[in-house]
């Protein structure tokens, strides 16, 4: 007997595509194993579509040649790209959002972190939002960086390398307590 999982719309994280880099192809086929919604600037579009991969919403500031007919457009408005996917996203009640990007500024994100749950993807490395008190299990040895000021860090579980650089010291929950309601941290890829 075979098993069937129902996915429901808007139940897997929505995929915002604004550059793929040296992105590897294994990582966007897992992002991509449930159907998600997927939102991409003109350029990254193409190359999706050159990928066989489909795309259902395109952002852009209105000037751009659709590539499918079934591409739905997205205007950015005074928004930029970042924003307008996101404002989207929000107010449809996408409850998640994996974020691949060459280009990373986090104060395109800080008003969204505590309407979505967002991964971002930029530079081999795994970026999201954690709240004071974040605990996750990681191997000995395993690279966490701190993108932000943390006032009254806490730490366990963690060794401090540098100013923003920490590694877990064994096979096992670390912790996270600071002052502020969020803060980005990057694990590598």
């Amino acid at each position: 007997m075979s098993s069937h999982h129902v996915v429901r719309e808007k139940q897997e994280p929505a995929l915002l595509v604004l550059g793929l880099g040296n992105f590897p192809d294994e990582l966007l086929g897992q992002l991509l194993e449930w159907s998600p919604t997927v939102i991409a600037t003109p350029q990254t579009a193409e190359e999706l579509v050159v990928k066989g991969i489909k795309v259902d919403w395109i952002i852009t500031d209105g000037t751009d040649d659709i590539l499918q007919s079934d591409i739905k457009l997205m205007s950015c408005g005074d928004d930029n790209l970042t924003d307008a996917a996101l404002k989207y996203l929000t107010s449809y009640e996408y409850s998640a959002v994996n974020v691949i990007t060459d280009e990373l500024e986090l104060k395109n994100y800080e008003h969204f972190a505590d309407k979505i749950n967002l991964v971002i993807f930029n530079n081999h490395k795994k970026i999201f939002a954690v709240t004071p008190g974040f605990s996750k299990w990681k191997p000995a040895g395993e690279l966490i960086e701190l993108l932000g000021p943390a006032g009254k860090l806490e730490f366990t579980g963690l060794e401090k390398i540098d100013g923003v650089h920490y590694k877990t010291t064994k096979d096992g929950f670390f912790n996270l307590r600071f002052k502020e309601p969020f803060l980005f941290i990057a694990e590598d890829l």
